[in-house]
């Protein structure tokens, strides 16, 4: 009995902190980082106010659209928020952690993590020239380990089977950023943290030492001002791209509506979390003029068995085994993408996306 009770404890303790991470900065809901997208909306909402492709009369029913809350989907979300937050956490726990140690370890030639990290014997400027680059090349190479995850996910139909629950939103807000299965975060904090620990132990190994990075609120400042910078419009129904080829190099909230889209021309593209640049390298930079052709979801008829929480756990598991099970018989298995584009409309009204 005590170990259900502090099974139970450990629970309620786990959902307890997500729920509150309005109040922590290293969450995604952090009430700075939402105030931050909405006064991003208020500019989005004045430039179209007015216009014929305008459906909102006030800010508020622009920012909580009705085709928005009144969509099975975006409930869904809220479900899965709470569901998520008391079990799917357990899975991970320790994992990046685990694999950055495992990666550092790997390359770093015996040298212990604790006795490097810190200052080289240099000048205070070239320190924190040092620290800036190390923030940027940091980023950069995480930023790519995450495209190349996020492309395997796509890629792979075993993989596939546990990052559609990701992609089966059908309309989004900031909470469908944790339409996540576990299967899918296991992975991915993996080789993020494995790529991690194996970058580390290459600049110990050429610096002598870790340097440190500019921080702000716990976090790199460059992590701060993605954050600031419309984070949480990322999911959600507010179209907005950088003008000309500026969503090339920063990344907008259009880059990764693109990617959630389920029209034939946005398939497998925008990959890229922090810089859009790992996705024109590798030619799966999409950006179009507008929205008109943004829908959000898996496609017509892919998403029915993903409707309720414990669907979103074990239909993945179902579907992976039988991928497991075509594979092993030679047979090819659907990814459950739309095909052809002939099988979704092209539409002709510009409005913020669904």
């Amino acid at each position: 009995m005590e170990f259900f009770a502090e099974l139970a404890g450990s629970m309620l303790d786990n959902m307890e902190r997500h729920l509150l991470g309005f109040l922590v900065p290293k969450d995604r809901l952090f009430a700075l980082w939402l105030l931050s997208s909405g006064l991003i909306a208020w500019f989005v909402y004045r430039s179209v106010k007015g216009t014929r492709h305008a459906e909102d009369r006030t800010f508020l029913r622009f920012l909580f659209p009705g085709r928005v809350w009144s969509h099975p989907s975006a409930w869904l979300d809220l479900r899965y928020f709470v569901f998520n937050s008391i079990f799917g956490k357990f899975l991970l726990i320790g994992i990046t952690a685990a694999s950055t140690a495992f990666g550092y370890r790997l390359f770093a030639g015996g040298v212990a993590f604790t006795s490097v990290v810190g200052q080289g014997d240099l000048s205070l400027w070239a320190e924190f020239a040092i620290s800036v680059s190390f923030m940027f090349f940091a980023m950069l190479v995480s930023d790519f380990l995450a495209w190349f995850c996020h492309w395997l996910q796509h890629k792979s139909p075993l993989l596939w089977q546990f990052h559609k629950v990701h992609h089966s939103a059908e309309v989004m807000h900031p909470v469908s950023n944790y339409r996540e299965h576990p299967v899918d975060n296991l992975l991915y904090m993996s080789v993020i943290g494995a790529g991690y620990g194996v970058m580390m132990a290459l600049v110990v190994r050429t610096l002598g030492y870790l340097p440190g990075m500019p921080m702000l609120l716990g976090m790199p400042v460059l992590m701060l001002l993605f954050n600031l910078a419309g984070y949480n419009l990322r999911h959600s129904h507010v179209w907005l791209r950088w003008p000309g080829k500026l969503s090339m190099i920063f990344p907008s909230p259009a880059h990764h509506h693109v990617h959630h889209s389920s029209h034939p021309d946005h398939l497998d593209k925008n990959f890229a979390f922090m810089f859009p640049i790992w996705d024109v390298v590798f030619r799966t930079y999409h950006m179009p003029e507008d929205n008109r052709d943004v829908k959000f979801g898996i496609g017509e008829g892919n998403a029915e068995d993903l409707t309720s929480c414990l669907r979103l756990y074990w239909v993945p598991f179902r579907d992976a085994w039988r991928v497991i099970r075509a594979q092993a018989k030679g047979e090819p298995f659907s990814m459950s993408k739309p095909a052809a584009p002939e099988k979704l409309p092209r539409t002709h009204e510009v409005h913020p996306a669904e």
